[in-house]
């Protein structure tokens, strides 16, 4: 099979080659990829990945063989720690979910990542009806997953980006309540803080919880320390501050791709797919997610 593969001499070090099938698992489904999004942790990755590595976490395909619960030809969504970025992809039954037909291949591989992450952190910090919410590094595809996802639960909604114009109106369209593009005009006190950013903004974030309110951390996109006074905090009362990484979670992922797919299938939350390329041209992909000029999700086709 061909396989996005890493390798030094190619372009962003990473370039389509040929690769063994993947082995298979006990309780494992072979699926032919179709679609793959990408993230920004996989960009990341890329710089210090070994040669001969194949990396990729989202994907959205068709199962090749019967399964116990899923049939042959079934349209699945699904993440893996590695190795999505591949004709074929071996994983775990409980990390997939069927697509509805009547959405695209391009879309549901949008979602794994992102909508996990958006949905699990929010799910954390308790967020609900009638709360007050700020998601920091909203114009991110976790950003943007979070304020839908926020709004649709009945919160209130304030989205921190670094830019504001048509942003701002994207945002606003998707259920913010407000836009902001500066720290000073930040307000609080919010219910949860969903925060990506780190640096300066996940210090000022701190001192705008409610004192029963909850900050959950899953980034520092801003490649900074975070200094803060710990009085903020602690004559806060039952102020929260938790960390999250999605594959540290124990909780399968299936249910959840497969509610997020709902969102979509009921146009209730939009993937906000900006561009579908070829597999081909990865590195390309991989320059332009590095400007931070998408404002949605890059998706590439297996061709």
């Amino acid at each position: 099979m061909r396989a996005l593969i890493v390798n030094d001499a190619d372009p962003r070090r990473i370039g389509i080659h040929e690769a063994p099938r993947p082995s298979e698992a006990p309780g494992g489904v072979r699926v032919d990829v179709k679609a793959i999004s990408l993230n920004r942790g996989e960009m990341r990755m890329l710089k210090s990945a070994p040669e001969g590595m194949v990396p990729g976490w989202d994907f959205a395909g068709i199962v090749r063989d019967d399964h116990k619960h899923l049939k042959a030809g079934t349209r699945v969504a699904g993440i893996v720690e590695s190795s999505s970025w591949a004709e074929e992809v071996v994983v775990r039954a409980d990390w997939l979910a069927p697509i509805p037909d009547a959405v695209s291949f391009t879309d549901a591989a949008a979602l794994p990542t992102a909508g996990l992450t958006a949905l699990r952190t929010l799910r954390m910090s308790g967020a609900g009806l009638g709360d007050d919410v700020l998601v920091t590094g909203a114009a991110g595809g976790v950003g943007r997953f979070a304020v839908q996802l926020a709004a649709r639960s009945g919160a209130r909604v304030t989205a921190l980006v670094t830019r504001g114009g048509d942003l701002g109106k994207i945002l606003t369209g998707l259920g913010a309540s407000s836009v902001v593009t500066k720290l000073e005009e930040l307000y609080g006190p919010y219910d949860a803080i969903i925060e990506s950013v780190g640096g300066d903004v996940l210090g000022r974030a701190l001192t705008m919880l409610d004192p029963r309110g909850t900050l959950v951390t899953f980034g520092n996109s801003a490649d900074q320390p975070t200094t803060f006074d710990v009085r903020d905090v602690y004559n806060a009362a039952l102020v929260r501050i938790l960390g999250f990484e999605l594959f540290f979670d124990p909780l399968p992922f299936g249910r959840d791709i497969g509610r997020l797919l709902a969102l979509v299938e009921h146009g209730e939350l939009d993937p906000h797919v900006v561009d579908v390329m070829s597999w081909t041209r990865m590195a390309d992909a991989l320059e332009r997610l590095g400007h931070r000029s998408l404002g949605g999700k890059l998706v590439l086709t297996v061709d």
